[in-house]
């Protein structure tokens, strides 16, 4: 191929919608946009698709002109539905690149890109479908474009609009205003080619396509004329003064056009047969003999295709701006999908560490507080943990009736002489077991939180997006350290609560009697008159309130020392050791299976990875043509 060549090919096939999988065309969202919340980024293809609109030739005749047969003269195949009253109710975006002879003919939908059509019948079909799919089999139109992209040798690189043809006849008013807005939303941009194809066996003054055309193009710069059926005209008549420019001037020749009839239609005669017919028609006729060279559908193609190559090259800079633009698009969103995974082990292990290293940091993030999330420990410890600590029932356990069962247990069958010493610790003692519910529920609220930044960081880790394998082992080893350490914490903190039952403090109850005799009167009572009275058993039940109040300051504080060392640090310390213990005995195919990626995050990053290739052969090519020029 010669650069130029090579250059429209590279912009016909840049500028064709990237599929999505699982989704259809109107749906779609703009191919190789950010999933799973990223920032924003352009969309190469949308932009591809707004210098198609300044490049491609958009078919904008009334019905019945014979476009259908136009088209497939150009492509050189017959696949196009046909039919009574409006047939092509939706626009078809055609894209046609020329491949290597010998090559097979097929066909390609943006639908349906996995599929490769070879039988053009089923093209037809396929067509007739996806259009009723979104129209019923009613006469109803839709705006929602079809996308179909032929892959031939007999084919120039081009990309054609086949849009719904201009009637007012037999149809409803709001078909016909809805057909012309829908034409008008394409050849009102005021760098589209219009292909305005009229029937030569009709005035061309009442044309429809030629009035749409001269609206919106008065100066018939952006406008091809295409004469239909000149082998329909009465005897004796011929279309020489369109042709020559004589009955309506456009800057670009007339070009006349003999499709196939309909008895060809219905023997299926050959499109190349039909082309040779057509040439000799030209020939032979004594009115178009000396247009001949100029007149038939290969020349109508091969003047598209340099009309394009004309556009490019005056364009060539605004492309190139496109060009480069696009590639540092697709250079980002290739980086955010993850480069291609090496095969062997090594390349696979590097990665997975390195994954494991981004995750760990944005999990330290939110312990630190460089990320939201971490403080919810802190909240445990200053609201949950005291709020606990108030709600333990001691006013009930330290009722007067209680204290006196207590007491008068702990006495066994000799009561006590001066103080109830017995009654006294087994009080304090199974008091202080109600703090270990506190401190167990304290445990498990820090174990939860933890687990949730886990699960929040994994998400937050967009390398590791692509590997949902690896993100569910990643997460279970995690729980299970967390599961470890939560053990660690349970037995401290529960430990913390035991040594505080296991060895009072003595200080505190040396103070009691000299509190008595500082607050003392001058006539106390002495321990005998009271020692069994209710006064007695409520200063038992005060002194045993106010201890365990003192220990109850303690926990709040010890409490909360033993969770964080237990817990937090040893989740910033050796969160993932655990995992890495396992990574450690897994041989080169269980390194596969953990990166094993998301089908569909697969084809999109193939996707991405054909345009940007795309991309640069063609900013390659246009800078050997910019430098030949």
């Amino acid at each position: 191929m010669k650069p130029m060549e090579n250059v429209i090919e590279l912009v016909t096939a840049s500028s064709a919608p990237a599929p999505c999988s699982g989704t259809t065309a109107e749906t779609a969202p703009p191919p190789l946009s950010p999933p799973y919340g990223r920032r924003s980024l352009p969309s190469p293809s949308s932009e591809a698709r707004s210098a198609s609109s300044r490049l491609s030739p958009l078919l904008s005749p009334p019905r019945s002109s014979g476009k259908s047969s136009v088209l497939e003269s150009i492509v050189g195949r017959d696949f196009l539905p046909r039919g009574s009253g409006i047939v092509t109710r939706r626009p078809l975006v055609l894209q046609l690149h020329k491949t290597n002879e010998g090559q097979e003919d097929y066909a390609q939908f943006l639908h349906n890109p996995k599929r490769r059509f070879t039988d053009f019948a089923l093209v037809r079909k396929e067509i007739e479908d996806e259009t009723d799919r979104l129209t019923g089999r009613t006469k109803q139109i839709s705006p929602v474009p079809i996308h179909l992209s032929i892959y031939s040798p007999k084919v120039v690189n081009l990309t054609l609009i086949d849009l719904p043809g201009l009637t007012k006849m037999g149809q409803p008013e709001s078909i016909a205003q809805d057909i012309e807005n829908m034409v008008h939303l394409y050849v009102d941009k005021p760098n589209c080619i219009i292909l305005a194809i009229s029937p030569a066996n009709q005035d061309i003054a009442t044309s429809d396509a030629i009035k749409l055309a001269r609206d919106v193009d008065p100066t018939g710069e952006r406008t091809f004329g295409v004469l239909t059926k000149l082998d329909l005209m009465d005897k004796g008549t011929d279309a020489l003064d369109v042709l020559e420019g004589r009955a309506y001037r456009l800057q670009h020749p007339w070009v006349g056009i003999v499709n196939r009839s309909q008895a060809d239609i219905n023997k299926n005669v050959d499109m190349i047969l039909a082309r040779r017919k057509e040439q000799e028609f030209f020939e032979s006729s004594p009115e178009y003999a000396h247009l001949a060279s100029r007149m038939g559908s290969e020349y109508l193609a091969k003047l598209l295709s340099q009309q394009l190559e004309a556009v490019i090259r005056a364009r060539i800079p605004s492309i190139t701006s496109l060009i480069n633009k696009t590639i540092d698009d697709l250079e980002s969103e290739m980086d955010h999908l993850g480069r291609p995974i090496g095969s062997d082990a090594g390349a696979q292990l590097y990665l997975i560490l390195e994954l494991c290293r981004a995750f760990d940091k944005i999990f330290k993030e939110h312990l630190d507080g460089g990320r939201s999330g971490g403080d919810r420990i802190y909240g445990v410890f200053n609201n949950q943990l005291p709020a606990a600590l108030l709600k333990l029932p001691f006013d009930r356990y330290l009722s007067l009736q209680n204290v006196k069962r207590v007491v008068s247990q702990a006495d066994g069958y000799q009561p006590h002489l001066i103080a109830p010493e017995q009654g006294y610790r087994r009080l304090i003692e199974s008091g202080l077991n109600y703090f270990r519910g506190p401190a167990e529920a304290s445990v498990d609220a820090v174990h939860n939180v933890l687990k949730e930044l886990v699960r929040k960081s994994i998400g937050e880790t967009e390398e590791l997006r692509r590997f949902p394998t690896l993100q569910r082992e990643l997460a279970a080893a995690c729980y299970h350290s967390l599961e470890r350490f939560r053990e660690d914490g349970r037995k401290t903190t529960v430990r913390l609560v035991d040594m505080e039952a296991t060895y009072l403090t003595v200080e505190f109850f040396r103070k009691l009697p000299q509190e008595v005799d500082r607050a003392g009167t001058e006539n106390p009572p002495s321990p005998s008159s009271d020692r069994y009275t209710d006064t007695h058993f409520r200063r038992i039940a005060s002194n045993v309130s106010s201890y365990i109040g003192m220990v109850s300051d303690t926990l709040k504080n010890t409490i909360p020392k033993a969770v964080v060392h237990c817990q937090v640090r040893e989740a910033k310390r050796s969160l993932l050791n655990y995992f890495y213990t396992q990574l450690g005995v897994k041989d080169a195919t269980q390194l596969s299976l953990l990166l094993d990626e998301d089908p569909t995050l697969m084809d999109r990053r193939q996707q991405c990875f054909k345009r940007l290739e795309l991309y640069k052969s063609a900013r390659d090519e246009i800078d050997a043509v910019s430098w030949s020029r």
